[in-house]
């Protein structure tokens, strides 16, 4: 059902420009796995980004760029990107793509593991408004309370693949997953509760493409 929800909504809201496919291009003839959000999702992040008029916005996980370029297209004039990136081949392909698609400029890569950035940036004192959480899924309740310490009051955090092709919702569907995504819809399911139960954060989830969660956070 949700691929057809999905499919449904991208035939008349997809519209993926020359910028967006050339990313995925070459994610693919780079022989890197395509695991890019959505399509539906990236214009959330672009949605998401304009609405919150955002300065400063952080993301764990570049891969190609792509959604590096849906939140830098949403960003506030004179607004940046920091990007955490473990792998530098990636990282440099993410930079060459959004500086051809013309934010080079706005957008900053730092490699290596995240939650060491994540514990420097706080250490640096460093806030932002904006985030997103895309990388391995095993760390994202440590992700998230890293990213809500360096948040300003009223910041979206904004988080990926929550609903594992729908297994979290359909126990029928779980023993016709691979093996990974079964040991992942139990985590996500646990980290689905963890998120809907914190107390700083106000929190949806919108099921669109593998399923979003966007949470206010109230310090």
């Amino acid at each position: 059902m949700m691929e057809q929800v999905n499919k449904y909504a991208d035939g008349y809201f997809g519209n993926e420009d020359e910028h967006l496919q050339h990313i995925l291009k070459t994610i693919e003839d780079h022989g890197m796995r395509n695991i890019s959000v959505s399509n539906a999702t990236g214009k959330w992040l672009t949605l998401l980004a304009t609405l919150k008029q955002s300065k400063k916005a952080l993301e764990i996980g570049a891969l190609g760029g792509y959604s590096g370029l849906c939140i830098a297209r949403g960003l506030a004039e004179g607004g940046t990107l920091l990007s955490l990136e473990l792998e530098p081949e990636y990282a440099k392909l993410a930079k060459e793509n959004l500086m051809r698609a013309g934010y080079g400029e706005v957008v900053d890569y730092r490699i290596g593991d995240a939650l060491t950035s994540l514990k420097q940036l706080k250490e640096d004192q460093e806030t932002f408004d904006f985030f997103l959480i895309d990388a391995d899924k095993e760390r994202y309740k440590h992700y998230l309370d890293a990213c809500v310490d360096i948040a300003e009051d009223g910041a979206v955090i904004m988080m990926d693949n929550v609903l594992v092709l729908g297994g979290v919702a359909d126990e029928t569907l779980k023993d016709t997953l691979p093996e990974h995504l079964q040991e992942r819809t139990r985590i996500m399911r646990e980290y689905n509760e963890y998120v809907s139960q914190h107390p700083h954060l106000f929190s949806a989830l919108l099921p669109i493409g593998d399923g979003l969660i966007c949470s206010i956070v109230k310090k």
